[in-house]
């Protein structure tokens, strides 16, 4: 498939943004139950909500990209019956919601379990949802698996904790160990679930031939040309267009910089070394954003079996 950059950074940016709000609540039931010296202040609650709905307004803001009529987008909700796409719309402003009020409450002294709670079931909610839009296709196999929501859920919650380590030097020194700790137990666990995904991936032999593709049972077919000299938005639209190097590069590359670097600058970074927590967030987003595009470019469309040869 295309990958379309937008939905890179949407997906990448909302998902950050779920686990810093996983994190916060974390760390709050932590204090809670352990009794710890943790962070009472209101500003890692606070601010690390301005934050996290930073990152969900600019997620959502890049969405708009994607669309042929940005003034329509309200009708996406309408097939919330049947469509993930549909049910992520109408998810993810309610968690923006549920962020904003888990805040203000932070802010004013306020109750907080109701808003902790249900932001927790609403950012769970939409990692499913944003994850089911692209499992659910059985048409594309490399998509099609449990693996596909769980990398998603892992990889968000595992950007979210890392930044939530480092804004925590600032605001929330005690509680560094213990997000540390998450963030490089969630990074260990998205690799896991990653390699297992690009393992499979790598397993799959197409159920389509050539023969299949046009309706032709000869045993030999060589394909010459697609039939016209230029592109076309089937060729635009569902093949990357990169040579093999190229993704062999990036798979490498999001490999590291999403879980080697990040794991390795989390350990020099457990005394509270902002630099190293910092360059851990800055890296594994870097390798986030490297990793997305993998993942739509890795999906084969069936109708790639026919359009292979520009000439």
């Amino acid at each position: 498939m295309h990958p379309a950059f937008s939905v890179i950074f949407l997906t990448t940016l909302i998902g950050a943004a779920q686990g810093l709000f996983l994190a916060m609540v974390a760390v709050q039931f932590h204090v809670g139950v352990n009794g710890f010296a943790a962070p009472e202040a209101v500003g890692f609650y606070a601010v690390g909500s301005v934050i996290s709905l930073a990152l969900l307004g600019a997620g959502l803001l890049a969405s708009f990209f994607h669309l042929g009529h940005p003034e329509r987008a309200w009708r996406a909700a309408a097939q919330w019956r049947t469509s993930w796409l549909s049910r992520e719309v109408i998810v993810l402003p309610a968690f923006m919601g549920m962020v904003f009020l888990y805040g203000v409450a932070h802010w004013q002294g306020m109750p907080t379990l109701l808003p902790a709670l249900a932001g927790v079931v609403l950012a769970f909610a939409l990692f499913v949802c944003t994850g089911m839009i692209y499992a659910c296709l059985r048409f594309l196999r490399e998509w099609h698996s449990p693996l596909t929501v769980l990398n998603y859920t892992l990889l968000g919650s595992a950007s979210g904790f890392t930044l939530a380590t480092a804004f925590a030097t600032f605001s929330a020194p005690h509680a560094v160990r213990f997000l540390g700790g998450w963030a490089v137990a969630l990074t260990a666990a998205a690799f896991i679930g990653r390699l297992a995904s690009l393992i499979r991936n790598a397993r799959l032999k197409p159920k389509s031939t050539l023969q299949t593709a046009i309706g032709i049972k000869h045993p030999k077919i060589v394909q010459k040309t697609q039939g016209f000299m230029g592109g076309a938005f089937n060729t635009r639209e569902f093949f990357h267009g990169k040579p093999v190097a190229t993704l062999r590069a990036i798979k490498w590359f999001f490999l590291v910089a999403s879980f080697f670097v990040p794991l390795l600058l989390l350990g020099f970074g457990g005394d509270g070394a902002a630099i190293f927590l910092i360059l851990a967030f800055v890296i594994q987003y870097a390798g986030l954003l490297a990793e997305r595009w993998f993942f739509f470019a890795q999906a084969n469309h069936p109708q790639n079996l026919y359009y292979q040869s520009i000439a």
